[in-house]
């Protein structure tokens, strides 16, 4: 199994930056992709950035050019730098992990808030 932390949430002004880290513990050689979702109030989850075992990254239209999704394998950890923040990106951001064990599993974060005011 493979278990999940975020942080680095919080209120930040339009314009402004922030990056939320997600640790992950367990099972993490068997991890294929690391994704960040995210789901604002009243909208469904939406997929926002992916990043392969191989570095491979993809984003969602709404952020390209504006989040960037990094991995640090010495430390098991994913990060999500997100810039220029707009209103629109506040959003609860979940962690998750696609992982091989027999079959394809995956696992969450509890959620971080990202409050974007303008």
């Amino acid at each position: 199994q493979v278990q999940l932390v975020e942080s680095g949430g919080g209120l930040v002004q339009a314009g402004g930056s922030l990056r939320l880290s997600c640790a992950a513990s367990g099972s993490i050689f068997s991890i294929t992709t690391m994704n960040w979702y995210r789901q604002a109030p009243g909208k469904q989850r939406e997929l926002v950035a992916v990043i392969t075992s191989g570095g491979s990254t993809n984003y969602a239209d709404s952020v390209k050019g504006r989040f960037t999704i990094s991995r640090d394998n010495a430390k098991n950890t994913v990060y999500l730098q997100m810039n220029s923040l707009k209103p629109e990106d506040t959003a609860v951001y979940y962690c998750n992990a696609d992982y091989l064990e027999g079959e394809y599993f995956g696992s969450w974060g509890q959620g971080t808030q990202v409050t974007v005011s303008s």
